[in-house]
């Protein structure tokens, strides 16, 4: 099955630690929508969530992965499905066309939400690895983001 990751498992590391199968098909975009950190989650910090905003010119970039469905309930739950994500099926422009795939929304959102340094980091480290454009990883790079002030409690 196909996936598009768009926050912090667009590092290769973090999502084969989540889901062993998975292997980098493409980087692709949706358009209608915009990236915030605005996902409210349960450490205090804000998490990715594509934001849908009708507008075409809006475009969020991604890496596609491939993964065996056996391991899908495994990226649920590190997902948080049900739990603050839901998942819907998107439609992904790539270099050899269109495909479908599914990915993760909030259900929550609280736009005065900042991310964690560490998060930022896996998702500009996914980013930069994955070659997606310039321009959008220097967007990524001047997110405002905070100090993690639990850092061995949470995913570093």
């Amino acid at each position: 099955m196909y996936y598009f990751a768009y926050g912090s498992n667009m590092s290769v590391d973090r999502l084969k630690k989540r889901v062993p199968s998975a292997v980098v098909k493409g980087v692709g975009s949706i358009s209608g929508c915009v990236l915030k950190f605005n996902k409210v989650s349960k450490d205090g910090s804000g998490k990715g969530n594509i934001q849908h905003t009708g507008n075409q010119d809006d475009i969020v970039p991604g890496v596609v992965y491939a993964f065996d469905k056996a391991e899908k309930p495994k990226l649920d739950k590190a997902e948080g499905l049900g739990q603050g994500y839901d998942e819907k099926t998107v439609t992904v422009s790539t270099s050899k066309g269109k495909i479908q795939a599914v990915t993760y929304y909030a259900t929550k959102t609280d736009n005065t939400l900042k991310p964690y340094t560490w998060y930022k980091e896996h998702v500009i480290k996914g980013a930069k690895e994955n070659n997606l454009p310039e321009d959008y990883i220097a967007k990524l790079d001047q997110t405002d983001a905070i100090k993690d002030p639990n850092p061995k409690l949470h995913d570093s």
